[in-house]
């Protein structure tokens, strides 16, 4: 194989890989590997001649591409940022196919293959718990506008679709080469067999389930607001805040209807930096508080700066920042519920975007807290609880506020069901990325965390898409980017498990077991091939 063609493979796999990120068919995922597999058996077959450092090269071009193509849009708030991202994340993919090509060189036939399987999804569920948290391209997001396909996602999340695209795209690779070569007819039509029942059994099941499934009718109605506010251009000065509460304020009164049972406003609405302690103090707060009042007792769930002071004697957390005063306190990007009542409740968003909201592997890299981004109104690495909770009413409804990053993570949005929610409000705000793919993409995502938790979505953005989604995934409502608007709905809470929820990222916990045996298996080889060389 010539090197022209060798790179023009590569080329093909990075955009392949892509087109579901762009708004094509999640299913052209199959065929998206198909390029890199070819020239993996090709290196396999050419190791005398070739080094497995000259297969990692073309596999890193091909996931510049599809990594450049997909998220190029972090540019818009950060060039160095998005420099960062698709550079060093496809190194990581390219390390890790490296590594699954040094199994098919040691390994050969089925289990080299099935190392591909266990390394990427490894890598996939690494990329969800260390502390450059980056899931934005685990295959099975690329089905996110396909939810009719995908049902089955409440058994076993976004893992069970990067399974499934691994499985297919081996067959296929192995259905062709089979044709290519000649082998026998019976060989052909078994793999072929094998292949149809892989693509066909998952995609029938899910178009069943889709049109099957029926929600379980437990209203509630719910207004949404995108005030669609200007990130670039905003002011964070008291009279902004204040033209921005009014806003807020106007556009709820104008779309007040009877029985509204919740307002949702989009992440960091207000970005005053509230202490949280003292929120009533705030005459905005109070103003919100009479929003609910005139709207007949709705409960109100928005985004807000907030800090916490910690007293004398109290236990401090590593992101606490210290004033020239002495004083210690923590800035949180924080969504607040309050009611009619009077009360409130605060979460702390718990997962926090590396290089914007804080300064990853801060504990060796604390003296870089000044180059955080500012992407909020502060600056530094925020605060952040270590787990979900809830906003419960007092009539016990329970809703999960997920605050706009967090909703790309299924296993931690399964964790908000497992403890009580009913329902998912995201709040957001998507505006940082401009008219480009990010918005929209973060939007489809939206919809597997229904399908995965079959929980009804209401989602708020400051300006990107507004909507509501089903708990199979349909897009029920939604707004027009970069216009002001409000939209009223009702949606069904649930209380029901999905086997998903009970069970969380089970396949890759699996993946990564087998990962590491396969990965000592393959240490323990390469040394005895270097002892024993004949």
């Amino acid at each position: 194989m010539k090197r022209p063609i060798r790179w023009m493979l590569a080329v093909m796999s990075g955009v392949m890989l892509s087109l579901p990120w762009l708004g094509f068919p999640g299913w052209l995922l199959f065929a998206g590997f198909l390029p890199l597999l070819l020239l993996d058996d090709f290196f396999v077959r050419e190791q005398g001649r070739f080094r497995s450092i000259s297969f990692q090269g073309h596999a890193f071009l091909s996931f510049l591409i599809w990594n450049g193509l997909t998220t190029w849009w972090i540019w818009h708030a950060t060039p160095a940022g998005a420099l960062f991202a698709i550079i060093v994340n496809a190194f990581l993919m390219s390390l890790v196919f490296w590594l699954a090509h040094l199994a098919r060189r040691a390994f050969r036939g089925t289990p080299g293959y099935l190392a591909y399987v266990v390394f990427w999804l490894s890598f996939e569920f690494f990329h969800y718990h260390w502390d450059i948290e980056w899931p934005w391209l685990t295959l099975g997001n690329g089905f996110s506008n396909n939810v009719m396909l995908v049902q089955w996602y409440e058994y076993t999340g976004v893992f069970g679709g990067s399974l499934w695209v691994w499985l297919v795209g081996i067959l296929l690779f192995g259905f062709l080469k089979m044709v290519v070569d000649g082998f026998p007819l019976r060989q052909k039509v078994t793999r072929g067999v094998l292949l149809l029942v892989v693509v066909a059994l998952p995609t029938v099941w899910s178009v069943i389930r889709y049109h099957n499934y029926e929600e379980k009718e437990d209203l509630r109605t719910v207004l949404i607001i995108q005030p669609n506010i200007d990130p670039y251009t905003e002011s964070h000065g008291e009279g902004s805040v204040n033209e921005k509460l009014m806003k807020f304020i106007q556009i709820a009164e104008n779309n007040l209807i009877g029985g509204i049972d919740f307002i949702v406003g989009p992440e960091t609405v207000f970005e005053e930096n509230w202490d949280e302690g003292n929120l009533l103090r705030y005459p905005a707060f109070r103003q919100l508080q009479e929003l609910t009042r005139m709207s007949g007792g709705s409960r109100l769930v928005i985004g807000a700066s907030t800090f916490r002071i910690y007293r004398e004697g109290e236990e401090v957390p590593a992101t606490a920042r210290r004033a020239a005063d002495g004083l210690v306190y923590d800035v949180y990007n924080a969504a607040i519920y309050t009611g009619a009542d009077g009360g409130y409740q605060v979460y702390h968003k718990s997962i926090l975007v590396p290089g914007v909201e804080k300064m990853p592997f801060r504990k060796y890299l604390k003296f870089l807290d000044s180059f955080i981004i500012n992407l909020g109104g502060t600056t530094g690495t925020l605060g952040k609880q270590d787990e979900p909770t809830s906003f419960i009413t007092p009539e016990g409804d329970r809703v999960a506020p997920a605050i706009c990053y967090e909703s790309a993570f299924g296993g931690y949005m399964a964790e908000f069901i497992r403890k009580g929610a009913g329902a998912i409000f995201i709040i957001t705000n998507d505006g940082w990325w401009k008219n480009t793919p990010g918005y929209r993409q973060h939007f489809s995502f939206a919809r597997l965390r229904a399908v995965e938790s079959r929980r009804s979505v209401a989602r708020s953005a400051n300006t990107g898409i507004s909507g509501f989604i089903s708990q199979r995934g349909e897009v029920l409502q939604r707004s027009k980017w970069w216009v002001e608007d409000a939209l009223t709905a009702q949606i069904n809470f649930n209380d029901k498990l999905t086997f998903y929820v009970k069970h969380g990222d089970y396949i890759a916990r699996v993946s990564v077991f087998m990962a590491a045996l396969t990965l000592l298996n393959l240490v323990v080889t390469l040394i005895k091939g270097k002892k024993n060389p004949h």
